[in-house]
Protein backbone atom coordinates (compact mmCIF):
# COMPACT_ATOMS: atom_id res chain seq x y z
CA UNK A 1 0.00 0.00 0.00
CA UNK A 2 1.24 3.51 -0.78
CA UNK A 3 0.54 6.78 0.95
CA UNK A 4 -0.59 9.76 -1.15
CA UNK A 5 0.91 13.14 -0.34
CA UNK A 6 -0.55 16.31 -1.89
CA UNK A 7 1.90 19.15 -2.64
CA UNK A 8 0.96 22.82 -2.99
CA UNK A 9 2.56 23.22 -6.39
CA UNK A 10 1.96 19.89 -8.03
CA UNK A 11 -0.19 16.81 -8.32
CA UNK A 12 -0.43 14.16 -5.62
CA UNK A 13 2.69 12.06 -5.23
CA UNK A 14 2.77 8.50 -4.03
CA UNK A 15 5.12 7.77 -1.15
CA UNK A 16 6.31 4.17 -1.13
CA UNK A 17 5.81 2.18 2.07
CA UNK A 18 8.79 1.99 4.41
CA UNK A 19 11.32 -0.72 3.66
CA UNK A 20 13.41 -2.76 6.05
CA UNK A 21 16.46 -0.67 5.18
CA UNK A 22 14.69 2.62 5.84
CA UNK A 23 13.36 1.25 9.13
CA UNK A 24 16.88 0.37 10.25
CA UNK A 25 18.20 3.77 9.20
CA UNK A 26 15.40 5.53 11.09
CA UNK A 27 16.16 3.47 14.20
CA UNK A 28 19.87 4.31 14.02
CA UNK A 29 18.95 7.97 13.58
CA UNK A 30 16.71 7.88 16.67
CA UNK A 31 19.46 6.26 18.72
CA UNK A 32 21.95 8.92 17.62
CA UNK A 33 19.39 11.55 18.53
CA UNK A 34 19.18 10.26 22.10
CA UNK A 35 16.13 7.97 21.83
CA UNK A 36 17.91 4.80 22.99
CA UNK A 37 15.08 3.23 24.99
CA UNK A 38 16.01 -0.06 26.64
CA UNK A 39 18.97 -0.72 24.32
CA UNK A 40 21.65 -0.30 27.05
CA UNK A 41 19.79 -2.70 29.36
CA UNK A 42 19.44 -5.33 26.65
CA UNK A 43 23.08 -5.03 25.60
CA UNK A 44 24.18 -5.10 29.24
CA UNK A 45 22.11 -8.22 29.87
CA UNK A 46 23.68 -9.99 26.88
CA UNK A 47 27.20 -9.01 27.93
CA UNK A 48 26.69 -10.02 31.57
CA UNK A 49 25.16 -13.39 30.67
CA UNK A 50 27.99 -14.08 28.23
CA UNK A 51 30.72 -13.19 30.75
CA UNK A 52 29.20 -15.18 33.61
CA UNK A 53 28.56 -18.16 31.34
CA UNK A 54 32.22 -18.25 30.30
CA UNK A 55 33.58 -17.76 33.80
CA UNK A 56 31.07 -20.03 35.54
CA UNK A 57 29.45 -22.65 33.25
CA UNK A 58 26.99 -23.46 36.06
CA UNK A 59 25.37 -20.10 35.33
CA UNK A 60 23.70 -21.63 32.26
CA UNK A 61 22.19 -24.62 34.04
CA UNK A 62 18.40 -25.04 34.11
CA UNK A 63 18.38 -24.87 37.91
CA UNK A 64 20.19 -21.54 38.01
CA UNK A 65 18.04 -20.19 35.17
CA UNK A 66 14.89 -20.92 37.19
CA UNK A 67 16.51 -19.44 40.29
CA UNK A 68 17.08 -16.14 38.46
CA UNK A 69 13.34 -15.70 38.04
CA UNK A 70 12.44 -16.35 41.67
CA UNK A 71 15.46 -14.44 42.96
CA UNK A 72 14.57 -11.23 41.14
CA UNK A 73 10.76 -11.48 41.23
CA UNK A 74 10.05 -9.32 44.30
CA UNK A 75 12.45 -6.56 43.22
CA UNK A 76 11.01 -6.57 39.69
CA UNK A 77 7.44 -6.24 40.96
CA UNK A 78 8.34 -3.33 43.22
CA UNK A 79 10.26 -1.70 40.35
CA UNK A 80 7.11 -1.93 38.16
CA UNK A 81 5.31 0.33 40.62
CA UNK A 82 8.26 2.68 40.93
CA UNK A 83 8.15 3.27 37.17
CA UNK A 84 4.84 5.12 37.59
CA UNK A 85 6.30 7.41 40.27
CA UNK A 86 9.49 8.03 38.29
CA UNK A 87 7.43 8.93 35.21
CA UNK A 88 6.26 12.00 37.14
CA UNK A 89 9.80 12.89 38.19
CA UNK A 90 9.01 11.88 41.78
CA UNK A 91 10.64 9.26 44.02
CA UNK A 92 9.40 6.74 46.57
CA UNK A 93 12.07 5.81 49.10
CA UNK A 94 9.56 3.91 51.23
CA UNK A 95 8.65 1.23 48.67
CA UNK A 96 10.98 -1.37 50.18
CA UNK A 97 9.71 -1.20 53.74
CA UNK A 98 6.16 -0.64 52.46
CA UNK A 99 6.46 -4.13 50.95
CA UNK A 100 7.72 -5.32 54.34
CA UNK A 101 4.70 -3.86 56.14
CA UNK A 102 2.33 -5.54 53.67
CA UNK A 103 4.19 -8.84 54.03
CA UNK A 104 3.95 -8.56 57.81
CA UNK A 105 0.21 -7.93 57.57
CA UNK A 106 -0.09 -10.99 55.31
CA UNK A 107 1.81 -13.21 57.75
CA UNK A 108 -0.15 -12.01 60.78
CA UNK A 109 -3.52 -12.49 59.09
CA UNK A 110 -2.82 -15.96 57.66
CA UNK A 111 -0.63 -17.42 60.45
CA UNK A 112 -1.40 -15.62 63.70
CA UNK A 113 -5.10 -14.92 63.09
CA UNK A 114 -5.68 -18.05 61.00
CA UNK A 115 -7.64 -16.51 58.14
CA UNK A 116 -7.61 -18.05 54.61
CA UNK A 117 -4.88 -17.04 52.16
CA UNK A 118 -7.16 -14.87 50.04
CA UNK A 119 -8.15 -12.77 53.06
CA UNK A 120 -4.48 -12.31 53.91
CA UNK A 121 -3.63 -11.29 50.32
CA UNK A 122 -6.55 -8.83 50.27
CA UNK A 123 -5.42 -7.34 53.60
CA UNK A 124 -1.88 -6.89 52.26
CA UNK A 125 -3.14 -5.21 49.07
CA UNK A 126 -5.51 -2.91 50.99
CA UNK A 127 -2.59 -1.94 53.21
CA UNK A 128 -0.57 -1.07 50.12
CA UNK A 129 -3.39 1.07 48.74
CA UNK A 130 -3.74 2.88 52.09
CA UNK A 131 0.01 3.58 52.24
CA UNK A 132 0.07 4.90 48.67
CA UNK A 133 -2.99 7.08 49.23
CA UNK A 134 -1.42 8.63 52.32
CA UNK A 135 1.91 9.31 50.63
CA UNK A 136 0.25 10.68 47.50
CA UNK A 137 -2.03 12.97 49.51
CA UNK A 138 0.91 14.43 51.43
CA UNK A 139 2.81 15.05 48.20
CA UNK A 140 -0.03 16.33 46.00
CA UNK A 141 -2.33 18.12 48.44
CA UNK A 142 -0.05 19.24 51.26
CA UNK A 143 2.86 20.01 48.95
CA UNK A 144 5.63 18.16 50.81
CA UNK A 145 8.40 17.00 48.44
CA UNK A 146 8.17 13.29 47.69
CA UNK A 147 11.76 12.80 48.83
CA UNK A 148 10.91 14.02 52.34
CA UNK A 149 7.55 12.24 52.57
CA UNK A 150 8.87 8.89 51.45
CA UNK A 151 12.05 9.21 53.52
CA UNK A 152 9.79 9.68 56.55
CA UNK A 153 7.83 6.66 55.35
CA UNK A 154 11.06 4.68 55.03
CA UNK A 155 11.79 5.26 58.72
CA UNK A 156 8.21 4.88 59.95
CA UNK A 157 7.46 1.69 58.02
CA UNK A 158 10.67 0.14 59.32
CA UNK A 159 9.37 0.77 62.83
CA UNK A 160 5.93 -0.61 61.96
CA UNK A 161 7.50 -3.84 60.68
CA UNK A 162 9.38 -4.19 63.98
CA UNK A 163 6.17 -3.68 65.93
CA UNK A 164 4.25 -6.18 63.81
CA UNK A 165 7.08 -8.67 64.26
CA UNK A 166 7.08 -8.07 68.03
CA UNK A 167 10.54 -6.53 67.99
CA UNK A 168 12.38 -9.27 66.13
CA UNK A 169 10.42 -12.49 65.95
CA UNK A 170 9.81 -14.30 62.66
CA UNK A 171 6.38 -15.37 61.48
CA UNK A 172 6.25 -18.47 59.31
CA UNK A 173 4.05 -18.62 56.21
CA UNK A 174 2.91 -22.21 55.74
CA UNK A 175 -0.21 -21.80 53.63
CA UNK A 176 0.26 -24.02 50.56
CA UNK A 177 -1.18 -21.51 48.11
CA UNK A 178 1.04 -18.68 49.33
CA UNK A 179 4.14 -20.87 49.44
CA UNK A 180 3.45 -22.08 45.89
CA UNK A 181 3.68 -18.55 44.44
CA UNK A 182 7.49 -18.44 44.53
CA UNK A 183 8.35 -22.09 45.20
CA UNK A 184 6.25 -24.21 42.88
CA UNK A 185 6.19 -24.72 39.11
CA UNK A 186 3.59 -25.08 36.41
CA UNK A 187 3.15 -28.46 34.69
CA UNK A 188 5.39 -28.55 31.59
CA UNK A 189 2.40 -28.78 29.22
CA UNK A 190 0.81 -25.70 30.79
CA UNK A 191 4.06 -23.79 30.33
CA UNK A 192 4.05 -24.54 26.59
CA UNK A 193 0.36 -23.62 26.37
CA UNK A 194 0.88 -20.24 28.05
CA UNK A 195 3.84 -19.51 25.78
CA UNK A 196 1.74 -20.33 22.70
CA UNK A 197 -1.10 -18.11 23.93
CA UNK A 198 1.34 -15.26 24.60
CA UNK A 199 2.87 -15.48 21.12
CA UNK A 200 -0.54 -15.75 19.44
CA UNK A 201 -1.87 -12.78 21.39
CA UNK A 202 1.18 -10.67 20.62
CA UNK A 203 0.97 -11.61 16.93
CA UNK A 204 -2.71 -10.67 16.79
CA UNK A 205 -2.05 -7.28 18.40
CA UNK A 206 0.90 -6.49 16.13
CA UNK A 207 -0.81 -7.55 12.90
CA UNK A 208 -4.07 -5.79 13.79
CA UNK A 209 -2.17 -2.60 14.63
CA UNK A 210 -0.26 -2.81 11.34
CA UNK A 211 -3.48 -3.34 9.38
CA UNK A 212 -5.32 -0.44 11.04
CA UNK A 213 -2.47 2.01 10.51
CA UNK A 214 -2.11 0.96 6.88
CA UNK A 215 -5.87 1.34 6.31
CA UNK A 216 -5.73 4.89 7.68
CA UNK A 217 -2.76 5.82 5.51
CA UNK A 218 -0.46 6.19 8.51
CA UNK A 219 3.19 5.25 8.54
CA UNK A 220 3.68 1.60 9.42
CA UNK A 221 6.64 -0.60 10.20
CA UNK A 222 7.66 -2.95 7.38
CA UNK A 223 5.77 -6.21 7.61
CA UNK A 224 9.15 -7.99 7.83
CA UNK A 225 9.87 -6.11 11.06
CA UNK A 226 6.47 -7.09 12.46
CA UNK A 227 7.10 -10.76 11.72
CA UNK A 228 10.63 -10.45 13.11
CA UNK A 229 9.22 -9.20 16.42
CA UNK A 230 6.74 -12.05 16.57
CA UNK A 231 9.41 -14.58 15.65
CA UNK A 232 11.81 -13.10 18.21
CA UNK A 233 9.24 -13.39 21.00
CA UNK A 234 8.41 -16.96 19.95
CA UNK A 235 12.11 -17.85 19.97
CA UNK A 236 12.78 -16.31 23.41
CA UNK A 237 9.69 -17.81 25.04
CA UNK A 238 10.25 -21.18 23.40
CA UNK A 239 13.86 -21.34 24.58
CA UNK A 240 12.91 -20.23 28.10
CA UNK A 241 10.10 -22.78 28.46
CA UNK A 242 12.31 -25.54 27.03
CA UNK A 243 15.06 -24.85 29.56
CA UNK A 244 12.66 -24.49 32.49
CA UNK A 245 10.94 -27.76 31.57
CA UNK A 246 14.22 -29.65 31.92
CA UNK A 247 14.60 -31.78 35.03
CA UNK A 248 16.31 -29.72 37.76
CA UNK A 249 16.09 -32.16 40.65
CA UNK A 250 19.32 -33.71 41.90
CA UNK A 251 17.48 -36.87 42.85
CA UNK A 252 14.54 -37.65 40.57
CA UNK A 253 13.67 -40.72 42.64
CA UNK A 254 12.78 -38.54 45.62
CA UNK A 255 11.13 -35.66 43.76
CA UNK A 256 10.85 -34.12 40.31
CA UNK A 257 11.58 -30.45 39.75
CA UNK A 258 10.71 -29.02 36.37
CA UNK A 259 8.39 -26.50 34.79
CA UNK A 260 7.99 -22.72 34.62
CA UNK A 261 7.93 -21.12 38.11
CA UNK A 262 4.43 -19.93 39.00
CA UNK A 263 5.73 -16.42 39.70
CA UNK A 264 6.74 -16.00 36.03
CA UNK A 265 3.19 -15.84 34.56
CA UNK A 266 2.20 -13.58 37.48
CA UNK A 267 4.90 -11.09 36.47
CA UNK A 268 3.95 -11.49 32.80
CA UNK A 269 0.26 -10.78 33.47
CA UNK A 270 1.07 -7.69 35.53
CA UNK A 271 3.48 -6.52 32.80
CA UNK A 272 0.76 -6.86 30.15
CA UNK A 273 -1.85 -5.17 32.34
CA UNK A 274 0.25 -2.15 33.35
CA UNK A 275 1.64 -1.78 29.82
CA UNK A 276 -1.92 -1.64 28.53
CA UNK A 277 -2.79 0.97 31.18
CA UNK A 278 0.14 3.19 30.25
CA UNK A 279 0.01 2.87 26.47
CA UNK A 280 -3.64 2.25 25.62
CA UNK A 281 -5.69 4.32 28.09
CA UNK A 282 -6.32 8.01 28.64
CA UNK A 283 -4.99 7.60 32.18
CA UNK A 284 -1.63 6.46 30.80
CA UNK A 285 -1.49 9.42 28.43
CA UNK A 286 -2.22 11.72 31.36
CA UNK A 287 0.63 10.19 33.37
CA UNK A 288 3.09 10.87 30.54
CA UNK A 289 1.65 14.37 30.07
CA UNK A 290 2.07 15.28 33.74
CA UNK A 291 5.56 13.80 33.76
CA UNK A 292 6.52 15.73 30.64
CA UNK A 293 5.15 19.12 31.70
CA UNK A 294 2.99 19.39 34.80
CA UNK A 295 1.80 22.95 34.18
CA UNK A 296 0.91 22.28 30.55
CA UNK A 297 -1.03 19.19 31.63
CA UNK A 298 -2.93 21.25 34.20
CA UNK A 299 -3.86 23.83 31.57
CA UNK A 300 -5.04 21.02 29.29
CA UNK A 301 -7.62 20.08 31.90
CA UNK A 302 -5.85 17.11 33.48
CA UNK A 303 -6.40 16.67 37.21
CA UNK A 304 -2.71 16.71 38.12
CA UNK A 305 -3.21 16.09 41.84
CA UNK A 306 -5.31 13.01 41.16
CA UNK A 307 -2.64 11.63 38.82
CA UNK A 308 0.09 12.28 41.38
CA UNK A 309 -1.84 10.50 44.13
CA UNK A 310 -2.69 7.58 41.86
CA UNK A 311 0.92 6.81 40.93
CA UNK A 312 1.84 6.48 44.61
CA UNK A 313 -1.16 4.19 45.11
CA UNK A 314 0.02 2.01 42.21
CA UNK A 315 3.59 2.03 43.52
CA UNK A 316 2.64 0.93 47.04
CA UNK A 317 0.16 -1.64 45.70
CA UNK A 318 2.90 -3.21 43.60
CA UNK A 319 5.15 -3.05 46.67
CA UNK A 320 2.48 -5.10 48.43
CA UNK A 321 2.59 -7.68 45.62
CA UNK A 322 6.37 -7.74 45.89
CA UNK A 323 6.08 -8.27 49.66
CA UNK A 324 3.72 -11.21 49.13
CA UNK A 325 6.19 -12.83 46.72
CA UNK A 326 9.09 -12.20 49.11
CA UNK A 327 7.15 -13.81 51.97
CA UNK A 328 6.34 -16.76 49.73
CA UNK A 329 9.95 -17.29 48.68
CA UNK A 330 11.27 -17.15 52.24
CA UNK A 331 8.30 -19.07 53.72
CA UNK A 332 8.34 -16.46 56.45
CA UNK A 333 8.44 -12.75 57.27
CA UNK A 334 11.08 -11.18 59.49
CA UNK A 335 11.99 -7.61 60.53
CA UNK A 336 14.35 -7.29 57.56
CA UNK A 337 11.71 -8.14 54.94
CA UNK A 338 11.67 -5.27 52.46
CA UNK A 339 14.82 -3.81 53.96
CA UNK A 340 18.51 -4.23 53.19
CA UNK A 341 19.06 -3.74 49.43
CA UNK A 342 15.44 -4.18 48.27
CA UNK A 343 14.70 -0.49 47.67
CA UNK A 344 18.10 0.19 46.13
CA UNK A 345 17.75 -2.74 43.74
CA UNK A 346 14.17 -1.80 42.83
CA UNK A 347 15.03 1.81 41.99
CA UNK A 348 18.14 0.58 40.20
CA UNK A 349 16.10 -1.90 38.17
CA UNK A 350 13.71 0.80 36.92
CA UNK A 351 16.53 3.21 36.00
CA UNK A 352 18.83 0.57 34.51
CA UNK A 353 15.93 -0.64 32.35
CA UNK A 354 15.56 2.80 30.77
CA UNK A 355 13.08 4.80 32.89
CA UNK A 356 14.21 8.41 33.17
CA UNK A 357 14.82 9.99 36.56
CA UNK A 358 13.70 13.29 35.06
CA UNK A 359 10.17 12.08 34.37
CA UNK A 360 8.12 11.67 31.20
CA UNK A 361 10.00 8.66 29.78
CA UNK A 362 9.73 5.03 30.74
CA UNK A 363 7.81 1.77 30.39
CA UNK A 364 6.84 -1.03 32.73
CA UNK A 365 9.00 -3.31 30.58
CA UNK A 366 11.99 -1.27 31.78
CA UNK A 367 11.46 -2.63 35.28
CA UNK A 368 11.51 -6.21 34.01
CA UNK A 369 14.67 -5.69 31.95
CA UNK A 370 16.39 -3.80 34.74
CA UNK A 371 15.29 -6.41 37.27
CA UNK A 372 16.85 -9.07 35.07
CA UNK A 373 20.13 -7.13 34.96
CA UNK A 374 20.18 -6.74 38.76
CA UNK A 375 19.32 -10.42 39.28
CA UNK A 376 22.03 -11.55 36.84
CA UNK A 377 24.67 -9.39 38.57
CA UNK A 378 23.69 -10.64 42.02
CA UNK A 379 23.44 -14.26 40.93
CA UNK A 380 26.52 -14.36 38.70
CA UNK A 381 28.80 -12.68 41.21
CA UNK A 382 27.48 -14.99 43.90
CA UNK A 383 28.46 -18.00 41.79
CA UNK A 384 31.91 -16.49 41.35
CA UNK A 385 32.29 -16.21 45.12
CA UNK A 386 32.39 -12.43 45.46
CA UNK A 387 31.30 -10.84 48.72
CA UNK A 388 28.19 -8.72 49.20
CA UNK A 389 30.40 -5.63 49.27
CA UNK A 390 31.68 -6.29 45.75
CA UNK A 391 28.11 -6.95 44.55
CA UNK A 392 26.97 -3.58 45.92
CA UNK A 393 29.90 -1.77 44.29
CA UNK A 394 29.27 -3.35 40.88
CA UNK A 395 25.51 -2.75 41.06
CA UNK A 396 26.14 0.86 42.07
CA UNK A 397 28.49 1.37 39.14
CA UNK A 398 25.93 -0.11 36.75
CA UNK A 399 23.24 2.18 38.18
CA UNK A 400 25.52 5.21 37.80
CA UNK A 401 26.22 4.26 34.19
CA UNK A 402 22.50 3.92 33.52
CA UNK A 403 21.79 7.34 35.04
CA UNK A 404 24.64 8.83 32.99
CA UNK A 405 23.24 7.32 29.80
CA UNK A 406 19.82 8.73 30.72
CA UNK A 407 21.26 12.23 31.23
CA UNK A 408 23.29 12.01 28.02
CA UNK A 409 20.36 10.79 25.92
CA UNK A 410 18.12 13.52 27.36
CA UNK A 411 20.70 16.14 26.42
CA UNK A 412 21.00 14.68 22.92
CA UNK A 413 17.23 14.63 22.51
CA UNK A 414 17.01 18.29 23.49
CA UNK A 415 19.86 19.24 21.15
CA UNK A 416 18.35 17.41 18.18
CA UNK A 417 14.80 18.60 18.87
CA UNK A 418 13.43 15.10 19.52
CA UNK A 419 12.01 16.01 22.91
Amino acid sequence: MTTTVVHKDGPAAATPPPTLGSHVRNYVSRVRGGDIGALPAVLGLVVLCTVFSIMRPSFLTAGNFANLFTQGAAVTLIAMGLVFVLLLGEIDLSAGFASGVCAAILANVVTVLGYPWYVAVLAALVTGVAIGTTLGFLVAKIGIPSFVVTLAGFLAFQGIVLMLMEEGTNISVRDEVLVAIANRNLPPVLGWLLAAVAVAGYAAVQLLRHRKRAARGLTTDPIAVVFARIGGLALVLGAAVFILNLERSRNVVISSLKGVPIVVPIIALLLIFWTFVLQRTSYGRHVYAVGGNKEAARRAGINVDRIRISVFVICSSMAAVGGIVAASRANSVDPNTGGSNVLLYAVGAAVIGGTSLFGGKGRVLDAVLGGAVVAVIDNGMGLMGYSSGVKYVVTGVVLLLAASVDAFSRRRSTATGNR
